[in-house]
């Protein structure tokens, strides 16, 4: 029996996990985005449980437009934003349309790219991880595809105080769902809340 699949994912009190006008110099758009992840690096012992817990999956799947903002074809001189030693120690599964080569970087991260959609990309995840959880990192599309496929087992949302007011927005485009709440916590620069979640509720035609 497989481990669960999970999401960690920091978002605005409006909604958002990013701004608009993603680049590479601005990986998170435009606006107070710095404040959305604050928590993680102005106050980690303070988020220690929270942080222990996103980095203990044994496989993880990410959108294109997370492991890069870059559109079409790769380049091939681009290996993610987290340099050499990425932080996941972990496979990770990339979704794209553009296949490419598999990836290894350093402390045990391979990034491979997955051509031919979220069940496919989560059946390898689950195979690689064994017992272990499986995450799902982002972005925000690529999270809300898995929450509307009903795929998706407990979302640990990070609620930082700011608004964005545009920008992707999580559960944009997902059918209603129901939560149960399993934890909420507050700290000085964010609010952990930890839902499970069931497949989307059916709308009346």
């Amino acid at each position: 029996m497989g481990g669960r699949v999970v999401c960690d994912i920091s978002i605005s009190a409006d909604g958002f996990v990013a701004g608009p006008g993603q680049t590479v110099d601005k990986p998170f758009g435009d606006g107070p985005v710095d404040l959305l992840h604050a928590w993680m690096f102005e106050t980690p012992d303070e988020n220690s449980a929270e942080l222990d817990r996103m980095t203990a999956a044994g496989a993880y799947v990410m959108g294109r437009n997370m492991f890069g903002p870059i559109g079409g074809d790769w380049d091939p001189e681009w290996r993610g934003w987290w340099g050499e030693t990425p932080p996941f120690h972990a496979p990770v599964y990339v979704l794209t349309h553009h296949p490419r080569d598999p990836m290894p970087m350093l402390g045990g991260t391979t990034f491979a790219f997955v051509t031919a959609g979220i069940h496919s990309a989560l059946d390898l995840a689950h195979a690689a991880a064994g017992d272990q959880d499986v995450a799902i990192a982002g972005g925000a599309a690529t999270v809300n595809q898995y929450l509307a496929a009903g795929l998706l087992d407990e979302l640990r949302t990070h609620i930082a105080p700011v608004t964005l007011g545009a920008g992707e927005r999580l559960f944009d485009g997902v059918p209603p769902l129901h939560l149960d709440l399993v934890s909420a916590r507050s700290a000085s620069l964010v609010t952990h809340v930890s839902y499970l979640t069931h497949p989307p509720v059916p709308v009346p035609a």
